[in-house]
């Protein structure tokens, strides 16, 4: 069994690109992963989700510990085989989304007490049952159980968070035991505070992780906050580790953190995006949904090879979303996933070549131009 590991190949600034290796496979780093919540990254199949040139998806053990059950997923053999898909899985620990469950949850010492939100079931989530819940899933990437406060929030409340991430750390290095070909990441925490940060990224390299991630971010502060803690924080991990920024985001979140040092990525954005009539381009964001697409012909996106964009126009993209036909779904999904997935790509390519500033730039000019609208409602 190929054991974890990472390795640089380049780097230029702060930028890094890299290749983690895993027992199912390398992942090209920068790398995003798509989201997979519920076993499925919606309106995809799984092999149209690896055609867009992702190396790894996002499982989230809160709603699979809950339907249909770690447990069961077990016994059906593991969630890549659950969900047909070959290459890694990171799994989350669960601790944000039962952050997010306002008065169903209760926070001790011992873990969180909380109240499904499909059934009003109780239900106890703690660092040793967020390990047990991601072995049963088969993850190739675990992360440590952590709380994370929204932001903002006072500096008391923020450093009592951290410290408690910090013990629950320990608990869940101790947890997940020795599981040759499996890899547990721990999460700085520290809000938007560079001495808590400093003290959460000191105790993880004591307890020693297989990677680290600078949580607490993409929470509420925006982005020029994020963006000073990312100023200083991925520094404060180890160089040789990979570093992953948990929920980020929209394209120049992306850039912006890869700039900064961040290997790894996630978000539901691009899928979320795909669902409710808006496509990413070089250009921006294009609401399909808009009038103005009713009769243009050209594609999203002259230079994206999706199949959105090979096959189809913008007037029959936006004839699709109107009339509520599940295909605008699938094909705007795949269309921002494959985008997210080339805009990685030319980062790596950039990092590589010493050109990410000038790529940084052009990715700026595009944007700034904005979308191009059709000859016809041209002035």
């Amino acid at each position: 069994m190929t054991e974890f590991g990472f390795s640089l190949g380049a780097t230029d600034g702060r930028a890094r690109a890299g290749v983690i290796r895993t027992s199912r496979g390398d992942i090209r780093t920068p790398a995003f992963m798509p989201v997979g919540t519920a076993a499925t990254v919606k309106a995809m199949l799984p092999e149209s989700v690896a055609a867009t040139g992702a190396d790894i998806l996002l499982g989230n053990t809160y709603h699979l510990m809950l339907r249909p059950t770690a447990e069961r997923i077990a016994r059906l053999g593991g969630l890549h085989r659950f969900m047909n898909w070959e290459k890694p899985i990171l799994t989350d620990s669960g601790g944000f989304q039962v952050m997010s469950l306002a008065g169903l949850r209760k926070l001790s010492e011992d873990g969180v007490q909380f109240s499904s939100h499909i059934d009003g079931s109780k239900h106890m989530l703690t660092p040793e049952r967020s390990m047990e819940i991601q072995s049963f899933l088969g993850s190739d990437i675990v992360m440590c159980f952590d709380e994370c406060p929204a932001l903002p929030a006072d500096r008391d409340r923020i450093a009592d968070s951290m410290e408690l991430s910090m013990r629950w750390a320990a608990r869940s290095k101790a947890a997940f035991g020795d599981r040759p070909g499996h890899a547990l990441f721990g999460i700085q925490q520290g809000g938007l505070e560079q001495d808590l940060r400093g003290e959460s990224a000191e105790k993880l390299i004591e307890i020693g992780f297989d990677g680290y991630a600078v949580g607490g971010l993409a929470v509420g502060e925006g982005q020029e906050a994020m963006f000073e803690v990312l100023d200083y924080a991925p520094d404060m991990l180890p160089t040789d580790k990979p570093r992953y920024l948990m929920g980020v985001g929209k394209p120049d979140d992306i850039v912006g953190a890869v700039k900064r040092g961040i290997d790894m990525m996630d978000c539901v954005l691009p899928s979320r995006s795909g669902r409710t009539g808006q496509a990413f381009t070089r250009r921006g964001v294009v609401n399909i949904k808009n009038a103005r697409h009713a009769d243009d012909p050209r594609p999203l996106d002259e230079a994206c090879g999706c199949p959105a964009c090979r096959s189809y126009s913008r007037a029959y993209l936006h004839h699709v979303f109107r009339s509520g036909e599940m295909i605008s779904g699938m094909l705007l999904t795949w269309h921002n996933l494959h985008y997210y997935q080339a805009l990685m790509e030319d980062m790596r390519r950039a990092i590589h070549a010493g050109a990410f500033v000038e790529f940084e730039q052009e990715f700026k000019a595009l944007r700034a131009e904005g979308d191009i609208p059709p000859l016809h409602s041209r002035k």
